[in-house]
């Protein structure tokens, strides 16, 4: 499952720079699909075509958001989600609607970040 911050965030940011994806965000900030990935183009749903580089609507206005779909839950590059480890007041929890099993977190980060 991937990993979300509650409304208890206090937006200190510590998380931010811990992501090896790029996945969060600070609140109200556009994301994108290429921030720390390999992504050029990728599949929306319903087939949509999108630029890695275009600006994508904010998760939250106000305070730090993880895109689920860039979200491996640090698989790969670390024993435990780092955001978790760092938040200060322990608001980055396992989303309960992104359910997603080891095998599908591993091939996530391999399709961020292909050669």
């Amino acid at each position: 499952m991937a990993i979300m911050i509650t409304d208890e965030c206090i937006n200190c940011g510590a998380c931010e720079p811990e992501c090896p994806n790029t996945a969060i965000y600070e609140g109200g900030a556009q994301w994108r699909w290429a921030d720390g990935t390999t992504l050029k183009e990728v599949a929306v749903d319903g087939g949509q075509v999108v630029s890695g580089t275009a600006p994508q609507t904010p998760v939250s206005d106000e305070y730090y958001y993880i895109v689920s779909d860039k979200c491996t839950e640090c698989m790969g590059f670390h024993e435990e989600p780092q955001c978790a480890a760092v938040c200060p007041v322990d608001c980055c929890v396992d989303d309960p609607d992104y359910r997603e099993s080891e095998e599908k977190l591993l091939a996530k980060k391999d399709w961020l970040h292909a050669s």
